[in-house]
């Protein structure tokens, strides 16, 4: 098992916290850090967008992201969804543990 961290940004009023839980409930992910207020600037069907969202950086393992994939692109609220999956090159040895041990199915 290798961690990974797991990003996706989603709209400013979308309940990310339920989100979350659900997540972290299902063992999906260990963590979930939600980050307020960022700005993107995108281009979207012709035209320039500006909007208000929220980044959602998730802490999980190389063996959990499909099923990680599957539920959030089911309840995504967006057309095309972000979804970044980043290695992780290192990694403390006691947060490494808790990790693999929060997504480890029982």
């Amino acid at each position: 098992m290798k961690p990974v961290i797991v990003m996706t940004t989603v709209g400013a009023s979308f309940d990310a916290a339920t989100l979350a839980l659900d997540l972290v409930e299902r063992r999906l992910i260990a963590c979930m850090n939600i980050v307020d207020s960022i700005r993107s600037i995108y281009r979207w069907k012709g035209t320039i967008e500006d909007e208000g969202e929220r980044l959602l950086i998730m802490k999980t393992t190389d063996e959990r992201v499909p099923e990680l994939r599957d539920a959030l692109l089911s309840r995504h609220p967006y057309d095309v969804p972000e979804l970044i999956v980043l290695p992780v090159e290192t990694i403390d040895g006691p947060y490494r543990e808790w990790l693999i041990e929060s997504v480890s199915p029982r």
